[in-house]
């Protein structure tokens, strides 16, 4: 018996030690063990960057960041790395300085044609070039206290959290972002991005999607009182021309409460024009193709925004099942524009194919509800609003009613520029194929403006509209247009439609 449990034991031994031979090395690289403090004082980022140098030279794995604050200038991603901040784990921008181990900004693409936060990304807390495989996880947090929220002219000008260039394969899951800089998320030309599942509460725009391809965008809640919550773009910052394309946003919050409220539950209405939104544009040299947006709330916030401004072909949007609460400006905002911001030559853009449907807006702003313009000889096209009800503030006085809209072909596309509207529900100009089906508009106070006015408008379908008005009003006003159809729309005053 004694002779049997001696050869078990050698036999173990054996198995033990072979096992250890043939072991693969390990895929789990934990900060602390390469030098990181976590006490928010000593500089861990690179302690951050040798695990994942550490990591990558093992052929990938998890580089791991126990609860702790890590004070930390630029990390460097790397292919085959998962990023992983665990809960209690903040990684906190320090103050950008070159003794802080910030990069400096690269070239760029070397022109005019985009802002300069979308011209650059080394300039970033963390970022990654010509990357794949890469995901940023974790239920901890990213303090962007350091960064910059603008543009700085210095090479030190760290202004972004994180900013990714030509990367694919990339998942950034469950982390929240406070105080992000000029972009929370920075992603440029990457291609099967996945976002799902972060809050952001942040000073500029929450996350900044431009010229990528295969990208989702669910469960998330963004803050961003001061520029846009989720925004697509398409921008010539590549050096040429590629649309942002294959998107779906899905069961995402916006909103434009003071900065730091949106995270400790206060939600602080002290912004008077919180921006929080989801747009396309501004930067729009390329293009914007097959897009879907649902299950969407906006709160306290701008409402949504198509721009094409630089040329770009928008195409192909399906959007639905919206609500909104206190929206500021134009609940839908679809425009048409020449700033042309990119190589001479190019066309100015096209708008059409898009379907929004679903969606009910509470207490809008009386100044806009939904303005959408081309401009003269380039008309927005093929556009369908079905089952909405906007439910405004109402007020307008009659000589609102009669004010000129500007045209502001070559303006920074942005819905205050037009102004208060002479409609306080649709506001349609050089459009071109219009269909409103199941369309409901209330306002609270009795406004003396008509519910649409049209001009320029050709092909336009009105049906199962409710369009209440105050006595002497007519419900559309219309001006230069053709084909204009207004059908089973119960107690609509045919007699007081204006018509050329």
């Amino acid at each position: 018996m004694i002779r049997f449990a001696k050869m078990l034991l050698l036999l173990l031994l054996w198995i033990t030690v072979a096992d250890a031979a043939t072991a693969k090395p390990s895929t789990f690289f934990n900060v602390k063990d390469y030098g990181a403090i976590g006490n928010g004082t000593n500089l861990d980022s690179k302690a951050i960057n040798k695990a994942i140098e550490a990591a990558a030279s093992a052929g990938g794995g998890t580089v791991y960041l126990p609860a702790g604050n890590y004070l930390s200038g630029a990390i460097h991603l790397q292919s085959n790395i998962s990023i992983f901040i665990d809960q209690g784990a903040v990684i906190i921008a320090a103050p950008v300085s070159a003794e802080n181990g910030y990069d400096e900004e690269e070239p760029g693409p070397g022109n005019a044609y985009q802002d300069s936060g979308h011209s650059h990304w080394h300039n970033s807390l963390i970022w990654g070039e010509n990357l794949h495989d890469i995901s940023i996880v974790g239920q901890g947090m990213i303090w962007g206290k350091g960064l910059y929220r603008d543009y700085v002219k210095d090479k030190q000008s760290a202004n972004k959290a994180i900013a990714l260039l030509l990367c694919r394969n990339v998942n950034i899951k469950d982390i929240t972002i406070f105080h992000g800089g000029w972009f929370g998320i920075l992603a440029t030309g990457v291609d099967n991005l996945t976002i799902s599942n972060i809050k952001e509460d942040t000073n500029r725009d929450g996350m900044d999607i431009d010229c990528c391809r295969n990208v989702h965008v669910s469960d998330c809640s963004v803050n961003s009182p001061y520029d846009d919550g989720i925004c697509l773009k398409s921008s010539f910052a590549l050096g040429g021309y590629r649309d942002t394309e294959n998107v779906t946003i899905t069961n995402c919050i916006v909103s434009g409460f003071e900065e730091g409220s949106f995270l400790d539950g206060t939600y602080k209405r002290t912004v008077k024009n919180g921006i929080g939104r989801i747009k396309f544009g501004t930067e729009s040299n390329g293009g914007f193709k097959n897009i879907t947006i649902s299950n969407c709330v906006f709160n306290y916030c701008h409402g949504l925004a198509l721009e094409t401004v630089d040329g770009a072909l928008l195409e192909d949007v399906v959007i639905s099942n919206i609500t909104m609460r206190d929206i500021n400006n134009a609940a839908i905002f679809m425009r048409i524009g020449a700033r042309m911001r990119g190589p001479t030559g190019y066309p100015i853009g096209e708008l059409h194919r898009v379907i929004i449907s679903n969606m009910i807006v509470y207490n809008a702003d009386m100044t806009q509800g939904i303005l959408i313009s081309g401009i003269p000889g380039h008309p927005i096209e093929d556009v369908e609003i079905k089952d909405v009800k906007i439910y405004s503030k109402g007020g307008g006085t009659e000589d609102l009613a009669t004010r000129q809209v500007p045209e502001l072909e070559k303006g920074y596309p942005e819905p205050e520029s037009f102004g208060t509207l002479p409609a306080y529900g649709i506001f349609a100009r050089h459009v071109d194929g219009l269909k409103i089906e199941n369309f409901e508009l209330h306002f609270e106070n009795p406004d003396k403006r008509p519910p649409l006015v049209f001009d320029d408008v050709q092909h336009a379908d009105i049906r199962f509209a409710e369009l209440p008005v105050v006595d002497g009003v007519a419900p559309v006003f219309n001006d230069n247009c053709k084909h204009l159809r207004i059908f089973e729309s119960t107690g609509f005053p045919y007699d007081r439609l204006k018509s050329q």
